[in-house]
């Protein structure tokens, strides 16, 4: 089991940053790799950012590709997402997942993360 406890979300203004947090317990987070994800009120869950085991892959979504930078710290168990140039249509909760596969086909599947956190609620306002 990992258990995983994202924060750093909150109410900024368009074209500012918020760099979220998630930070795992429980087995070797090393071993997973870890993707973020959204949820907007009455839309699906969708793919934002996922990051290998040791940090050398990433992939991103084409709506955040050059604004928004996913890194991982294996010895503080913590993935980030550090998130400039925000838009409104950036608000949603973002989840971070973990997962025990990678690659490009599956880090941007939702179904295929084994384990997920409880969410942070990004706004941004215009």
């Amino acid at each position: 089991q990992v258990h995983l406890v994202e924060s750093g979300g909150g109410l900024v203004q368009a074209g500012g940053s918020l760099r979220l947090s998630c930070a795992a317990s429980g087995r070797t987070f090393s071993n997973y790799a870890m993707g973020w994800f959204r949820q907007a009120p009455g839309k699906e869950r969708d793919f934002v950012a996922a990051i290998s085991w040791g940090g050398g892959s990433k992939y991103y979504a084409d709506s955040v590709k050059g604004r928004f930078t996913i890194s991982r710290d294996n010895a503080k168990n913590t993935v980030y997402l550090q998130m400039n140039s925000l838009k409104p249509e950036d608000t949603a909760v973002y989840y971070c997942a973990a997962t025990g596969t990678y690659s490009r086909e599956t880090a941007v599947k939702a179904g295929s993360y084994d384990y997920w956190g409880q969410g942070t609620q990004v706004t941004v306002s215009s």
